[in-house]
């Protein structure tokens, strides 16, 4: 659906509210709850966090009416684990099978205790996943049959409407997947995809260079099925009438979310809207392209941008602003050039995507998982704020509970903290702690972090990022010393050593709390 559709269809909500249809403010005390989770978004990626380049009016206005944390941590440095962390309240290193899934995943997400939708549910919510997946589909050991009933997913774990990308954007099937179905499969056209193999006759990067839109890097393999002018990985066949146009993917599920908070005004409703903005491909809409004179890259932050604006005006619209909670974050940090070569690097110029903070996505240094973190609602955040209170992504659930006064189960979200106060700006007090996942994990205590030994490449030449690999430990007081320069472990050998054992002992307990 095209961008100027959504406009008039959010411009027809408000006449609808304004003709005298009744607010749903009034008829719930609990707020709507919007999580917008970005990916592969910088810490410093966003003007409200000091991007120079190009400005995110629309975000910036959350951070200005919210709390801006400045100490906000995803799980992971990487989108599957980060994911299962939000949904689960557990630290995905608990579980094995949690790193990046591949696109023909099993459903990694288990469904012996409950998740953060389905703790929503319980507490009265219609809830609902829009956009990004990639936590896998169907039982573990099994084929996915893609032109039969997908389950279980997103509905078996929580949610009673989802409308996903299953994987991610660089992998196939670029289809989309209505609840149990996939959206817009015509019958006659069965979907074939393997990841062993090449299927079917569709032309794929590696043999027909001559037919992609942007190239890709021969050392990172996005080289094979040919989708909308782009290869990706893993091998598809069939599906045509139902493959997506990246340049439409933005428009089609922020208008999927409109839709649903359209549907539910009546009744409090959680949205998990997991937008496929930064990661690559990036092949934002015609409306974005060109605009940021930073690349595709930075018109793909101009459309989150957009995404972010078009959701707000239609809760004005529908009257349900001051009554609805928006979380907005990102994955885990920024990467460049990550498969497709789209001049991200060559254009970014004196941008620095991480901020003040050094490495970035896949590293176990501060812009690997710190990230934007911000949260608004007018009716229960008193005045806008800016926190340094350590905080993770994996408290969400606890928080949320809290919130709607859900009790937790014993092994539900057990790595997750209540820190509601926190999220509404009423307290500073840092978590505890907060364990991190580069490759090797990393605790966070107050000042100081570190970093347990490990082996491995130093930079991923690929992609020219810092991982933090070190074959000693590594302590920093991230307080002073931002970027990481100093190593403290040997000076402060005594913190270093409590540190490395408070790790070993959350990880041997299998519960933080």
């Amino acid at each position: 659906m095209n961008m100027k559709k959504i406009r008039m269809l959010t411009l027809a909500a408000g006449l609808c509210t304004l003709a005298g249809f009744p607010s749903a403010l009034h008829a719930q005390q609990r707020p709507n709850i919007i999580f917008i989770y970005a990916d592969d978004l910088g810490y410093g990626d966003v003007s409200c966090y000091g991007m120079k380049r190009i400005q995110t009016p629309n975000i910036d206005r959350l951070a200005r009416q919210g709390v801006r944390f400045t100490n906000g941590y995803a799980t992971s440095a990487t989108c599957t684990p980060s994911r299962y962390g939000i949904l689960t309240g557990r630290y995905p290193w608990r579980q094995q099978n949690t790193g990046i899934a591949p696109g023909d995943a099993a459903l990694i997400i288990p469904r012996d205790h409950k998740t953060l939708p389905g703790m929503l549910q319980d507490a009265g919510y219609q809830t609902a996943v829009i956009g990004k997946w990639h936590l896998g589909i169907g039982e573990p050991g099994t084929t996915i049959d893609w032109n039969a009933d997908l389950k279980p997913g997103p509905l078996e774990v929580g949610f009673n409407y989802a409308y996903i990308m299953p994987a991610t954007l660089d992998r196939v099937p670029c289809v989309f997947v209505e609840n149990h179905r996939v959206a817009g499969l015509d019958p006659a056209d069965p979907i074939t995809v393997s990841y062993k193999h090449k299927v079917g006759n569709d032309p794929t990067g590696k043999e027909n260079p001559e037919k992609l839109r942007m190239r890709t890097d021969p050392r990172q393999g996005h080289d094979q099925t040919i989708v909308d002018s782009i290869s990706r990985i893993g091998w598809m066949s069939g599906g045509n009438s139902a493959r997506w146009k990246d340049e439409n993917i933005a428009g089609i599920i922020t208008q999927k979310a409109i839709d649903f908070m359209g549907k539910n005004k009546s009744q409090p409703f959680f949205i998990y809207f997991a937008s496929g903005d930064i990661h690559v491909p990036r092949y934002p809409n015609s409306q974005f392209r060109g605009k940021s004179g930073m690349g595709l890259r930075g018109d793909a932050i101009l459309q989150l941008d957009w995404t972010v604006g078009q959701l707000t005006h239609a809760l004005d619209s529908l009257g349900l602003t001051k009554n609805t909670m928006i979380i907005f974050s990102s994955d885990n940090g920024p990467v460049l050039n990550d498969g497709y070569l789209d001049q991200a690097a060559e254009l970014v110029g004196s941008h620095k995507p991480g901020g003040p903070l050094r490495g970035g996505k896949y590293s176990s240094f501060e812009a690997g998982a710190r990230v934007p973190l911000i949260v608004k609602w007018p009716a229960g955040i008193a005045k806008p704020a800016v926190s340094d209170a350590l905080i993770g992504q994996v408290d969400f659930f606890a928080s949320l509970a809290k919130l709607t006064g859900q009790p937790l189960a014993d092994g539900d979200a057990p790595d997750s903290f209540d820190m509601l106060q926190q999220l509404l700006g009423k307290s500073r007090q840092d978590r505890p702690y907060l364990i991190t996942q580069g490759g090797p994990l990393s605790i966070i205590e107050g000042d100081y972090k570190y970093i347990t030994p490990s082996k491995g490449a130093r930079v991923a030449a690929d992609v020219n990022i810092e991982l933090g690999n070190d074959p000693g430990p590594q302590l920093y007081n991230i307080r002073k010393d931002v970027f990481e320069k100093n190593n403290l472990a040997e000076k402060d050998a005594a913190r270093a050593n409590a540190m490395a054992e408070k790790l070993k002992a959350v990880k041997a307990a299998g519960s933080s709390r």
